[in-house]
């Protein structure tokens, strides 16, 4: 690890020499200034990490000196520095572990009813509530993109974008199957249901991204249509959007316009091929084990819903909360905090970090 922050050292301070030459060149400025803000919080930590090392060589020599009161104090100081330096490295650590380059971007949500009829469509709904509840507690702002509804309140699907930095890097971990077990309005008998929800979570992707090749998409337009089928516009302006190459199908209507429509669609099309080659990647990587979040396989039960109980539980880290009403109300960070936590360690034990260099 220590050879890591020298070279981090070393390039924060060959990028500050290469602003103070490069001052009339704003674009090669900003470039730089970039890099260096990067580096910044690694490069701050590592001098009062080296600084303590330092201390600390100076504080064994000291023990190792023969008198006895030098012994003792160097002991105290020891005993003092020692704590201090672990924490430090964890923090380092955690800084130098790769970061998700997806990780700061907007995302799309995806949410299918399952199996459980009518009740998995309300359930879709009440977790794209969740979800909204949440997004607006971090001050981002949500746009759905496409509903189909079931006309009692519920969602056969509900695909919905949510705009905030870091937005993505929250929400990857809801991708999977949720649970829900509850007594429906319907049942006279007082009888627990089960049923499920699927939610998938996919960064918002640029065209340099991912090239989508005119030859590989079929576009068929259509007239915009709301609840029953009822026509609300008269102009071809609701797009379908197939990729051939996967047979993947992307559906936009809540534009005003047929190219709005063509637009957002191929943007939603772009980070549905992303999160296939990630999972291709991933599936290659975790082949022989899996990690404590999981590899984002859909088919994952991930969470479970008990209402009868107030319990919301997390399978993959085996944590729950006994205030479903809160959770309900966006409170899942008590959630997201330990499986980030989780990833973070999954992704520091591959990263070579924790080797000694």
């Amino acid at each position: 690890m220590l050879e890591k922050i020298i070279a981090i050292q070393d390039r924060y301070t060959e990028l500050t020499r290469l602003m103070e030459v490069n001052m009339e060149d704003y674009q090669k400025i900003t470039e730089l200034a970039k890099e260096r803000s990067e580096l910044e919080p690694i490069y701050q930590l590592s001098l009062t990490f080296r600084s303590l090392l330092a201390q600390l060589d100076e504080a064994k020599e000291l023990e190792s000196s023969g008198d006895a009161e030098f012994t003792s104090l160097a002991k105290t100081e020891i005993e003092s520095l020692a704590p201090q330096i672990d924490a430090l490295e964890k923090q380092l650590k955690s800084l130098l572990v790769p970061k998700d380059p997806r990780d700061d971007r907007n995302v799309y949500i995806e949410i299918r009813a399952g199996a459980g009829g009518d009740e998995a469509g309300l359930f879709a709904a009440e977790l794209m509530r969740m979800y909204m509840h949440y997004a607006e507690q971090r001050r981002w702002s949500m746009e759905i993109i496409t509903a189909n509804e079931t006309g009692i309140g519920g969602f056969k699907e509900v695909i919905f974008m949510v705009k905030g930095k870091g937005a993505f890097s929250r929400f990857k971990f809801e991708s999977g199957v949720h649970r829900v077990q509850r007594i429906p309005s319907t049942e006279s008998s007082g009888r627990i249901h089960t049923s499920t929800v699927t939610v998938a979570v996919m960064a918002e992707m640029e065209d340099v991204d991912i090239q989508i090749p005119e030859s590989d998409i079929e576009v068929d337009v259509y007239r915009s249509s709301g609840a029953g089928g009822q026509n609300v516009q008269k102009n071809m302006t609701a797009v379908r959007i197939t990729h051939k190459p996967s047979g993947i199908v992307v559906a936009c209507q809540d534009e005003r316009s047929q190219l709005q429509n063509k637009l957002r669609g191929l943007s939603i099309l772009r980070s549905r091929l992303y999160d296939l080659e990630i999972q291709r990647v991933q599936d290659e990587r975790e082949e022989a084990r899996r990690s404590q979040v999981g590899t984002g396989d859909r088919s994952e039960k991930i969470r479970t819903y008990n209402y009868p109980q107030s319990r919301v539980t997390d399978h993959r880290i085996n944590v729950s909360s006994y205030n479903l009403p809160a959770v309900m109300g966006g409170d899942i960070d008590q959630f997201i905090d330990e499986l980030a936590q989780r990833d973070e360690t999954d992704r520091l034990s591959t990263s070579g970090v924790n080797d000694e260099d």
